[in-house]
């Protein structure tokens, strides 16, 4: 599926300001992990990094209002959370830290505008103390890892000899996906969906036509909550998208009703499903073929996806697609309408890249969206090479 990012082949032998970062991470999550009493370290720390039952656990994430793993925030204390968060701080840039706190807040707003009365069998489903917290391994070993989980956000980080060795899978959600303020509007994937509305209006007809996937949009992401992606990967239902089976015939009766009302108003049959699925070849117009204004646009629009990683890994991947030969081979792809409002959903899809959006559920007021490499998810690619390096 491609190289590694040119710049960050140096993974083994990272620079200074990714060696200070992850220095200021080792002591965020020692400090962290020291604060809790044991019957909370227990359920946060898995080790040892490797096993595969730890290793199982580590690659199963999630982005629905279910338990992520780890514990949840709101039974930390103050200080503890303050710590977590400060955690999930070093894994993200600026921008993309205030996104996800927004994310996470953004749960009171739900909580109001389903009436107060969502009930996935929690005594408050739409909770911003229900994010999770995980570490994998020993913080400052050389390999270890950390993920910060809950409804609508996934952020994922393995570290390898003092060096970002994977961010991906990276997930964030919205809903609602506009919310009224005074004088204005919360849009928290809003610009990542404007950008894309940019690339997709900007083409000429005939490319609009070849970068046209599905004249509708389907309901949500292709790639869902997979370990891996592959070629051939169709959407996942709503009901197989949370950790085990629903508890009650109830709850389970409830993921099923909606996904069905999804799936009415998408139209999809299965048909349209295979026509959606993933594939080994790109689909859609390759930048290669855009002007240099469109590829000025797809730049800011992986951008605004890998810049949700740490700061010097953002900065590498910016370095990379200012590369003609590197920005070149990647696809745009949408589906559904293109006018402001409408249902629809997008794919970046090229050398070790998947992105997906879509915004089509509560009448294209719930967003998802997702960063992916399918050969490095994880650090997959990393900890296939080496094996024989990691502790038993």
């Amino acid at each position: 599926m491609g190289e590694k990012v040119t710049d960050r082949e140096g993974v083994a032998d990272p620079g200074d300001a990714e060696r200070v970062l992850v220095g200021d991470m080792v002591r965020i999550a020692t400090e962290f992990l020291d604060s809790l009493p044991e019957a909370l370290h227990s359920r946060v720390v898995w080790t040892p990094f490797g096993d595969p039952a730890v290793e199982a656990e580590r690659v199963r994430w999630f982005y629905t209002p279910t338990d992520h793993g780890g514990v949840p925030l709101g039974e930390l204390s103050p200080r503890r959370q303050g710590l977590a968060m400060r955690l999930l701080a070093s894994g993200l840039t600026r921008p993309a830290y205030a996104t996800a706190c927004v994310i996470m807040g953004l749960e009171n707003v739900l909580d109001e505008v389903e009436g107060w009365g969502a009930d996935w069998g929690r005594e408050r489903t739409r909770d911003p103390g229900l994010y999770w917290v995980r570490v994998f391994g020993r913080p400052g070993d050389p390999l270890w890892g950390w993920r910060v989980g809950g409804h609508h956000l996934s952020v994922n980080l393995l570290i390898h000899d003092g060096g970002i060795a994977a961010a991906t899978p990276s997930f964030l959600g919205a809903n609602p996906a506009a919310s009224p303020l005074l004088a204005g509007t919360l849009r928290p994937l809003g610009g990542v969906e404007d950008l894309a509305r940019s690339v997709m209006g900007s083409l000429r007809r005939p490319d609009q036509a070849r970068a046209l996937l599905h004249p509708r949009a389907i309901s949500d992401i292709v790639s869902g909550n997979r370990a891996r992606v592959r070629p051939g990967d169709r959407m996942i239902h709503l009901p197989d998208l949370f950790r085990g089976p629903l508890p009650t015939p109830r709850l389970s009766a409830l993921a099923h009703r909606l996904d069905e009302a999804a799936e009415r108003a998408s139209g999809y049959t299965e048909e349209d499903h295979e026509a959606m699925a993933l594939t080994h070849d790109p689909r859609g117009v390759a930048a290669h073929e855009m002007t240099m204004e469109q590829r000025g646009l797809l730049r800011e629009l992986l951008a605004a996806y890998t810049d949700r990683s740490p700061a010097p890994v953002a900065e590498a991947y910016r370095r990379h697609y200012l590369v003609e030969r590197n920005l070149d081979p990647v696809h745009f792809g949408w589906a559904g309408g293109i006018s402001p409002g409408e249902p629809h959903y997008y794919r970046l899809t090229g050398p070790r890249l998947l992105i997906e959006y879509d915004n089509t559920q509560r009448a294209a007021d719930h967003a998802h969206s997702v960063w992916r490499d399918p050969d490095g998810d994880f650090g997959m690619d990393l900890l296939a090479s080496h094996r024989t390096e990691i502790p038993h």
